[in-house]
């Protein structure tokens, strides 16, 4: 089951809501979710980052599957946006540890 960006226009904790379904969802389905929430990214049981960059006339992509402190960085960054603090790495970690059990 593919989604994309299916948590589009929510937040807090209905992006939660949304995330423990699709985990859950996952333990009989292989799932693959699109999501700038972190709180459904910390759901996932696998974390793949997507990104892309421009190189003169192409653009390339790049997917990095991410252990547990990359996992805990990307979710702070998405949390905290350009800054990432020592309170946006802890609560990136709290969310993770929080949201993956299960």
């Amino acid at each position: 089951m593919v989604f994309d960006e299916v948590d589009s226009g929510i937040g807090g904790a209905v992006a939660e809501i949304v995330g423990r379904k699709l985990r859950e969802l996952g333990r009989r389905r292989q799932v693959l979710c699109v999501t700038h929430l972190p709180q459904v990214a910390a759901c996932a049981h696998h974390h793949l980052r997507v990104s892309k960059e421009q190189l003169e006339n192409r653009t390339e992509s790049h997917v990095e599957d991410l252990d547990k402190p990359a996992r805990i960085a990307e979710l702070s960054r998405m949390l905290g946006g350009v800054d990432i603090t020592a309170a946006t790495r802890a609560a990136g970690k709290d969310l993770l540890e929080r949201l993956s059990r299960g």
